[in-house]
């Protein structure tokens, strides 16, 4: 259905638009006005049952009052006038239950674009009028019960489609609704409610425990574990402490939190999201504009053979009558509205279904063409690593020393520090549970390391730099020199070292296997050394890597691969990675987090999971499946029910009325629409 204006409806089954709230709050009109898809579409549900059921009830009388039906009854009853009554009655719901086809054929033939409703309004056109010069005195016979019939089956997809149409478009509704309507803020010292759309940036607001965080902000008070199970896909309660970014519209759990607002309005996450599912389900991929044209054609084909078989039948046949009938059936059956259900109401369920999952589509195109995918390149730092330093590994070099000891030292000397490297040393410390000690006397050794005293001790964290320069004596040992190496020097003697690496996150080992797998080979580009690059990729199996690459030649690597056949997906982050990502045949930005406008980015991940990049693809593969499988419910019954309907088997006995045409057409669309909520996304 296409709804450009309320009261206004043309049937193309394809575009989802927008409709008016009712909700009553600023922040309501705001949110749930721009974005709610149902309400036009619940008002057709509901506008469609009712013809259906007054409709249905008419036809109830005209069904007794038919001769043909009469006798498979093996009833006979008539009265003065009955023909009449048949007419009025018939009239009735030609008029009333036939008013969303008559009215639709004006719309698609203003618009030059005949289809479905066209063919629907002829066929019942035909028939009434018809019908109505046999009652009033043309030789033939009045066929009013298939025209009821017709309409009355034609109705019941129509409503049963509505309803699935407005399934697919609930799940953009949900997200609108995931905001309150109102906030906590605080303001001088008090707590006072005010409703979403008068918060500002900078603003401090009171999330209380169990309720919905009401916008983007970030935490300057309280902890807490936060559900984003809408907004990601994240199915685990995300912990959440100082500092950290919250998203409008997760769910905060027991602790209480205080935020100080960053992205209102326009600038949510929530919002963007929504801007680009709505984008995304308005959007043509090449697939379903192919079926448009599909759509386009089989109504020329329809109307064609529908008056061909007229033709034939009024030359050839018994007599007008059945010549009408054939040629009703034929453009009945041959509706093309399956045919333009088929791909859009997949588009909506797998657009709705990705956002809801963390998986943002900007180009159905590319994603429709992940099935193609032969190469994939992986950014190393931040997507197949955890993007920051953490320790891989310590080599003891005196004995009177453990790890726990050599790790004591480190982290003492660097909680004066705030260099990545530090960070690294200190989270290993909380991690094994090491002595908080102070140190004293601290100072930096520029470019070379840092020294203090701890416990009495000088005690020096120093490079590689450091070690050659001052000739420092290091006894023979297994070093692991796939990182950075960070010596521990205690009063003049090396006791051991560490080396710090960018961890790779537990996810990639599976993303990686999954794809290959798959058939498809990943690479990994980085502008780390070798070395490092190296040890990721065999850690990784991965089938090879390009290293020391600055940001402008991934570009030049992702043209190599293309250039040998691949189809090639970059996965990076959308900043460094913006010309690669613009080269590759699909650009995927891997944990964008709130920032959902990677511009180079064909299709957007919200988190930093690799997994995630299997997910899409097989997701692809799913969403392209179905419409495939849409595409032939929708067209393959018509090369066996168009011959049918045309009478090609009637010497045979075996011919379809308009009712039985219609129930078919109907039954198509239903499979399609069914089909459709099928879908799932397998994460």
């Amino acid at each position: 259905m296409e709804y450009d204006k309320p009261g206004k409806c043309t049937m193309d089954g394809a575009k989802l638009s927008k409709i008016e709230d009712d909700k009553s709050s600023d922040h309501s009109q705001s949110m749930h006005k721009k974005y709610d898809h149902s309400e036009h579409h619940k008002h057709m549900v509901r506008d469609f049952k009712k013809r259906f059921l007054v409709s249905i009830i008419v036809t109830i009388p005209i069904l007794l009052l038919s001769p043909l039906i009469q006798q498979f009854l093996g009833i006979s009853y008539s009265f003065a006038g009955d023909k009449y009554v048949l007419w009025i009655l018939s009239s009735f719901i030609f008029f009333y239950g036939g008013w969303p086809f008559l009215k639709g054929i004006f719309e698609e033939l203003k618009k030059k674009q005949p289809g479905m409703m066209t063919l629907i309004a002829l066929a019942i056109f035909v028939a009434y009028i018809y019908s109505t010069a046999v009652v009033f005195g043309l030789r033939g016979k009045f066929f009013f019960w298939e025209l009821a019939t017709l309409i009355d089956v034609m109705l019941l997809g129509h409503w049963i489609e509505m309803k699935s149409v407005l399934g697919a478009s609930k799940a953009l509704e949900k997200l609108a609704q995931l905001l309150p309507d109102t906030a906590h803020l605080i303001q001088n010292g008090k707590t006072i409610d005010v409703k979403i759309s008068e918060l500002k940036k900078g603003n401090i607001i009171l999330v209380k425990a169990g309720e919905k965080v009401p916008t983007d902000g970030i935490i300057v008070k309280g902890n807490s574990y936060l559900d984003e199970s809408m907004l990601t896909g994240e199915s685990k309660p995300v912990q959440k402490k100082k500092d950290d970014k919250v998203i409008g519209g997760s769910i905060n759990g027991d602790g209480i939190l205080e935020v100080t607002v960053e992205g209102t309005g326009e600038e949510s996450y929530l919002n963007k999201v929504i801007n680009l599912v709505k984008d995304a389900q308005a959007s043509k991929s090449k697939t379903q504009r192919l079926a448009d044209v599909a759509a386009k054609w089989l109504s020329i084909v329809a109307v064609t053979t529908g008056v061909g078989t007229f033709a034939f039948w009024i030359i050839y046949g018994i007599d007008t009558a059945f010549a009408i009938e054939r040629m009703v059936t034929v453009m009945v059956i041959a509706c093309p509205h399956a045919l333009g259900l088929a791909i859009p109401l997949v588009s909506a369920v797998s657009t709705s279904l990705s956002a809801k999952n963390g998986l943002l589509i900007r180009n159905r195109t590319a994603f429709e063409n992940s099935r193609k995918i032969s190469t994939i390149i992986f950014d190393k730092t931040g997507t197949l690593t955890e993007g920051k330093f953490g320790v891989a590994a310590i080599a003891i070099f005196d004995k009177s020393h453990n790890e726990k000891q050599i790790i004591e030292l480190a982290s003492s000397l660097e909680k004066n520090s705030e260099h990545p490297i530090a960070k690294g040393i200190i989270a290993k410390a909380k991690q094994i549970g090491a002595e908080d000690v102070k140190a004293t006397d601290f100072k930096v050794m520029k470019g070379e390391g840092v020294e203090g005293k701890v416990s009495g001790k000088t005690v020096k964290l120093v490079s590689q730099k450091y070690i050659t320069k001052n000739n420092v004596n290091i006894p023979a040992s297994e070093i692991d020199d796939s990182g950075t190496l960070v010596y521990v020097i205690v009063d003049n003697k090396a006791v051991g070292v560490i080396t710090l690496a960018d961890k790779i996150r537990p996810e990639s080992y599976e993303a990686i296997k999954q794809l290959q797998e798959s058939g498809i080979k990943c690479w990994m580009l980085t502008g780390d050394n070798k070395v490092i690059a190296k040890t990721v990729s065999t850690k990784l199996k991965l089938e090879g890597f390009f290293a020391e690459v600055l940001p402008h030649e991934k570009l030049e690597k992702i043209k190599e691969l293309q250039s040998k056949g691949e189809f090639v997906a970059m996965t990076g982050d959308g900043i460094n990675d913006a010309p690669a990502l613009a080269q590759a045949n699909i650009g995927i930005a891997i944990g964008s987090g709130t920032d959902v406008a990677a511009e180079t980015a064909d299709i957007i991940l919200v988190n930093s999971n690799p997994k995630d990049v299997t997910s899409l693809i097989l997701f692809g593969k799913a969403t392209y499946s179905k419409m495939i499988q849409n595409l032939f419910w929708a067209t393959g019954y018509n090369v066996v029910a168009i011959p049918l309907a045309a009478g090609v088997l009637y010497g045979y006995g075996i011919l379809i009325s308009p009712a039985i045409g219609a129930a078919l057409m109907s039954l198509s669309t239903v499979i399609v629409a069914i089909n459709a909520k099928f879908l799932k996304v397998n994460k």
